[in-house]
């Protein structure tokens, strides 16, 4: 097998018809030996019977569908544990990611390169999805001491021995984009056409964002950790230093009356702030804890076209 796509499928009912047939015609044109891997990632609509219908047709194309929504890049590690072509393309089901891009991502890669990234150009985006974005990847490159690129997502071809490498990582938490860049090997980033999305809308909020951002943040970095020391040592260096000045006031005779609301206030600041730190060491606790129990990252509960 020379290539294989995976693409996983959340309310696409009415794309996947429009995907495969883009695809092969464009697959075509590549190679004669290629699949098509679908991850119907517990779709609230018909997606998988389009998907079984398109399977029935076209033995080219293979349906995984896990047993509920796990999430797009658990579905994605699904299809990559299922892959079997020499290279794999991870897209996005909503033909925003053209198809038409990837004879241009395939010779690229054949110039000796083990990771070939589809930047996009021109984001065909609203202003939410750019400025979420945006927001999502600096901070997350901050946090986690990486270079976050936005116009960068999961739409790439990669060697084998890289999806192998990514499938070696155990971590509870799965973000495609990070392991990729983790992993390390040859890589390079081409220019793509981003198109608008064929039908329907993300389906990332504000809150799956800030959600996706946590738990990634604190799946690859310690540096929240790192930073609520030096906030403690930095209030600390400053306590100590008013403290010297007050007592310096006082011997002056410049303080007659002592105050209750500065006790009160820095009552509720340092409350404030312990409870803070608290929270950010018991959200590691709580991912070392999801860690440790070992559950399966997602569960298939049928397949089409594989064996």
């Amino acid at each position: 097998m020379e290539i294989s796509i995976v693409s996983p499928v959340y309310m696409a009912e009415n794309l996947v018809h429009e995907l495969v047939n883009r695809l092969n015609s464009t697959l075509t044109s590549v190679c004669d030996n290629y699949e098509i891997i679908l991850v119907e990632d517990g779709s609230p609509d018909r997606s998988w019977e389009a998907i079984d219908e398109i399977c029935n047709n076209n033995k080219n194309v293979k349906g995984i569908k896990l047993s509920r929504n796990f999430g797009q890049h658990y579905a994605i590690t699904a299809g990559l544990a299922n892959a079997r072509g020499n290279w794999i393309i991870v897209m996005d089901c909503d033909l925003q990611d053209r198809p038409e891009e990837i004879p241009k991502l395939y010779k690229k890669v054949l110039e000796g390169y083990e990771i070939v990234y589809a930047q996009r150009e021109q984001r065909q985006d609203n202003i939410f999805k750019k400025l979420s974005s945006k927001i999502f990847y600096k901070t997350f490159g901050y946090l986690t001491n990486s270079k976050q690129d936005p116009s960068i997502a999961n739409f790439g071809i990669y060697k084998k021995s890289v999806i192998h490498a990514i499938l070696s990582m155990k971590d509870y938490v799965r973000f495609f984009p990070t392991m990729v860049q983790w992993v390390g090997f040859e890589s390079t980033k081409i220019n793509v056409e981003h198109s608008t999305r064929a039908s329907g809308k993300s389906s990332y909020s504000w809150r799956k964002l800030i959600h996706l951002a946590i738990d990634n943040i604190i799946s690859f970095s310690d540096k929240p950790l790192k930073l609520t020391i030096r906030l403690g040592l930095t209030i600390a260096a400053i306590s100590f230093l008013s403290g010297l000045f007050y007592m310096y006031k006082y011997f002056n005779g410049e303080i007659k009356v002592l105050g209750f609301a500065s006790i009160v206030i820095s009552i509720w600041f340092l409350s404030g702030l312990i409870i803070f730190i608290l929270g950010v060491i018991g959200m590691y606790l709580g991912k070392s804890f999801d860690q440790v129990k070992e559950r399966p990252n997602y569960i298939i509960s049928k397949k089409i076209n594989m064996s």
